[in-house]
């Protein structure tokens, strides 16, 4: 009965397997008829195409759109663009059904006789789900961590550039294209609003659209006085230096609530491994001629 059921999970996951290979084929082919139609050449790996196509599917958009958090990450981690989306939302649906498939051979293998058998998919199912979105939100979090720490290197070139007379526009344009080793999350996401200042928009905002795209508190105050420069065209130098200060006292802070948790987890460490070994050290001799008082 065990090797039927087991036949028959097997087949029915090589049939599914089957019919989605053909159908991303199917896309595949499709969009290299659209791409030769427009002068491109195909030169995308084939996994690349078939997750672009599993990405763009009804099921894989409708992953994407009906969580709108997972839209506010997206634009965290400046995944803006289609193919981009279309990646995600092929791991947002690949990856539960992977979680399931391997649940059930695992548990056909070496947990045939299990009462609940259903308890196993289920759970893999759903932290299948789970896990491309905390994996999203976890590098949305060090993405913003980079920001926050390249605006302290980014307001100093900029009072520098505005002191030797370059206009707002100019100076970012400048920092876009000498700053990618230095800054390279900012100088990304700088060199977005440029292309849309390039493509007709008004350069305050788009500051803004994309301060509120990141939601990074030190970029968004860049932003604002960068906004008050344009409008006013003067009187932010004192402001930027001001917000200079608070970022450092910001980051001088954070350090020292670091490094306090740091002391506090370090003496946890030296409780556990270091006590018991000066323990043994200082009260082995006395514990041992004890024994041998009473022994004797």
């Amino acid at each position: 009965m065990n090797l039927s059921m087991l036949l028959s999970s097997l087949l029915f996951l090589l049939a599914s397997l089957l019919l989605l290979s053909v159908v991303l084929e199917l896309r595949r082919r499709a969009r290299q008829v659209v791409r030769r139609l427009d002068g491109k050449a195909p030169s995308e790996p084939r996994l690349s195409q078939w997750l672009l196509a599993l990405g763009t599917s009804r099921l894989g958009q409708q992953s994407v759109k009906l969580d709108n958090e997972t839209q506010t990450l997206l634009n965290g981690l400046g995944w803006r663009t289609a193919r981009k989306r279309a990646l995600y939302a092929a791991f947002q649906v690949g990856v539960p059904v992977l979680a399931l498939a391997l649940s059930v051979l695992i548990q056909e293998l070496f947990f045939a006789h299990v009462t609940h058998r259903w308890v196993a998919p289920t759970f893999a199912t759903g932290m299948g789900y789970l896990l491309p979105k905390r994996l999203l939100a976890m590098a949305v979090q060090h993405r913003k961590k980079k920001l926050a720490i390249e605006i302290s290197t980014f307001i100093p070139l900029l009072r520098i550039l505005f002191e030797s007379g370059m206009a707002v526009e100019q100076s970012l344009r400048v920092l876009s294209n000498d700053g990618k080793q230095l800054m390279p999350t900012l100088t990304h996401e700088l060199r977005l609003v440029l292309a849309r200042v390039d493509s007709g928009l008004e350069l305050g905002d788009e500051l803004n659209k994309a301060s509120r795209l990141l939601a990074v508190d030190e970029f968004t105050d860049t932003c604002v006085i960068l906004q008050q420069l344009i409008h006013q065209g003067g009187g932010a130098m004192k402001s930027l230096l001001a917000l200079k200060l608070l970022l450092d006292d910001r980051r001088l802070t954070r350090l020292q609530e670091y490094i306090s948790k740091m002391s506090a987890k370090m003496s946890v460490v030296m409780m556990l491994f270091l006590f018991p070994a000066l323990l043994i050290v200082l009260a082995g001799p006395g514990l041992t001629a004890l024994s041998r008082a009473f022994a004797s």
